[in-house]
């Protein structure tokens, strides 16, 4: 997942549509105002004041784009915006739905978008799910360790048993050395009081490279910290990445609970604080450089007793500049 860059002309008619959905229930909430202008400098690349740009109309953006690429790459800055401070508006869903179809594009988002603001959660959750990385890890669960492995992975994330072997396996971590990947690994789960795979509450095996993208990117797990996870995997995700990106800003800056269980903490209007869009940009531009899709049955074994910085130098994980 690359962000690509709009002829000026053209960048110019996206920015005065992200306003137009933006202010299609009121006046545009922050987190809208600081992604508009991180898109704007970041992205854009334009020099104008978004306060005074003048609506547009879904035939006008039609118009001046031309490119397929860049008509999904503006559908998915829309849905973002649409959620930057809050569960939407029916209003601000109508008027992405409207330059969607202007635009020709025509995706499952959309459709969640408009059962997210008419109230349809659990139809809204299951769809969500099913297609974004939370159905792909459980599908790679159990094509890579089978039926049983994916029934007890399911079972110790809700802290219902415990594999002890299994635990075994990732606790021994701990007794690599000091610098290299796994013993890195071991250290950010005793910091943050993760169960790791096979113990309680840890997660499958197959969705681990989560875990090591916080390690490898050093992101921290904090709401900023999350979306820029997210952000920095959908880089280098091959199949359907933006729902990474999506399901991120769901939690934190939409307030929704996208997660499988009910339990867990949201926020809203991440994408409000200071530098955060930014830095989502940034970790999207930083993950597309990965030569891995670490998401897609990653073996990582091979690599964790290895030194961190000669792993992030194989898969091509740059320091964030």
């Amino acid at each position: 997942m690359r962000l690509m860059q709009p002829e000026p002309a053209a960048a110019l008619l996206g920015l005065r549509a992200m306003k137009t959905v933006a202010s299609a229930a009121g006046a545009p909430g922050k987190s809208q105002l600081a992604l508009m202008e991180a898109a704007r400098r970041v992205i854009l690349r334009i020099d104008t004041d978004i306060e005074t740009l003048p609506p547009v109309t879904p035939t006008e953006l039609a118009t001046g784009f031309p490119s397929v690429d860049l008509r999904h790459q503006f559908v998915h800055g829309m849905l973002i915006l649409a959620l930057a401070d809050g569960v939407p508006s029916r209003e601000t869903v109508a008027k992405v739905e409207a330059f969607a179809e202007a635009l020709g594009i025509a995706t499952p988002e959309l459709t969640n978008l408009r059962r997210l603001a008419e109230q349809h959660m659990t139809v809204f959750k299951l769809d969500l799910l099913r297609r974004s990385q939370v159905g792909d890890i459980m599908r790679n669960q159990f094509e890579q360790h089978g039926v049983v492995a994916l029934a007890k992975s399911i079972l110790g994330m809700r802290g219902l048993i415990e594999d002890p072997e299994l635990a075994a396996r990732y606790r021994a971590w701990e007794n690599l050395e000091e610098g290299t990947l796994g013993r890195s690994m071991w250290g950010y789960f005793q910091r943050n009081k993760f169960g790791m795979p096979g113990e309680r509450f840890g997660f499958p095996e197959a969705g681990l490279y989560h875990d090591f993208c916080h390690v490898l990117g050093e992101y921290d797990t904090d709401p900023q910290g999350e979306l820029q996870v997210a952000s920095f995997t959908a880089g280098f995700k091959q199949t359907r990445p933006f729902y990474l990106i999506l399901f991120a800003v769901l939690i934190f800056s939409a307030g929704v609970n996208a997660r499988p269980t009910a339990d867990g903490y949201t926020t809203i209007g991440v994408l409000g604080e200071p530098g955060a869009a930014e830095r989502m940009f940034a970790a999207i531009e930083r993950g597309a450089l990965v030569n891995t899709d670490l998401s897609d049955k990653w073996d990582y074994w091979p690599l964790v007793g290895q030194p961190i910085d000669e792993v992030r130098r194989r898969l091509n994980i740059i320091h964030p500049g």
